[in-house]
């Protein structure tokens, strides 16, 4: 197995840490609370590396989820996506999954402190990169641990005339170690449903989703939402721990996911709903414009 050095940060107040691999995508591969394990390990580290099976908080770059095609047009050029090239990698339906980012080992730390790591990736200087989101861009990750939260800020900067497509996301597997999967409780906001077909892409019907908060159970979830709004709360509780998942700010798209094989549960923040690359209606990053967006995990 590989190694990969860890940066782990630490929260000031209490001893909750947080573990990230730059050299493998800024991944996050742990969030432990005194020794409790809050992020499911899954097929773990070195199956990410080699095989892009996610774990932990991978960051979805420059899409989140699934596209309905080897493809995508912007401003009337049509950009071409090859499996295996590029980044890009495809589900078993062979359309493509989850970005170009899985594992990466471009990233550039520019600050670890005990507390804070933030690390960037020019996409301008990764042709590599270019080829599949032809858009140059610096794309800066900034991580901070304090008061029991885990605060993740993405910057997206247009460095040219070309304008920045903003449909990423981020994959937290979020688990309660020691309660049973069935009791555990989810809480969702009010937002927008945005059922899908069996490729888990979207088939363009919304249906009105109010404020919930019900018993996992046996319930297996794999669903997309927009119209989230900033400062949108989903949560997991059981005994006595409460993990809280804050869109701050620039998410108002999620996929809530809850396998059947697997004791996690993910709020996903999107930047965009599920195949929106294609479809459209994402925001824009204007040439020489800075956007921001974030999430939290606050752990109760």
């Amino acid at each position: 197995m590989a190694e990969f050095e860890t940066v782990t940060l630490r929260d000031p107040s209490s001893a909750l840490t947080a573990t990230y691999v730059p050299e493998a995508g800024m991944i996050a591969t742990s969030l432990s609370d005194a020794g409790a394990e809050l992020l499911g390990q899954r097929r773990g580290l070195q199956a990410y590396v080699s095989n892009h099976k996610t774990m932990g908080i991978p960051i979805l770059y420059p899409w989140a989820n699934r596209l309905s095609s080897n493809g995508y047009g912007v401003d009337g050029a049509v950009v071409t996506l090859t499996p295996g090239t590029g980044g890009v990698r495809t589900d078993e339906h062979g359309v493509p999954i989850h970005g170009t980012l899985a594992a990466y080992p471009g990233w550039h730390v520019t600050t670890e402190l005990e507390s804070q790591l933030t690390a960037e990736l020019d996409f301008a200087a990764r042709p590599g990169l270019l080829a599949s989101f032809p858009f140059p861009h610096l794309l800066t990750l900034d991580v901070t641990l304090m008061q029991r939260t885990l605060t993740v800020k993405t910057t997206v900067t247009a460095t040219t005339g070309s304008r920045v497509p903003m449909c990423f996301g981020f994959h937290p597997y979020l688990t309660l170690p020691g309660v049973p999967r069935a009791q555990w409780q989810i809480e969702t906001p009010t937002m927008r449903h945005r059922p899908v077909n069996p490729w888990g892409i979207p088939t363009g019907a919304a249906i009105a989703h109010p404020a919930t908060a019900e018993t996992l159970g046996d319930k297996v979830i794999d669903d997309g939402f927009d119209e989230v709004v900033d400062g949108s709360v989903f949560a997991v509780s059981g005994g006595d721990r409460r993990i809280e998942v804050h869109f701050d700010t620039g998410y108002t798209a999620a996929q809530v996911f809850a396998p059947a094989t697997d004791e996690v549960v993910c709020f996903e923040p999107m930047a965009a709903p599920t195949d929106a690359l294609r479809r459209g209606g994402y925001r824009e990053v204007q040439p020489g414009e800075s956007v921001t967006a974030q999430f939290r995990i606050k752990i109760n």
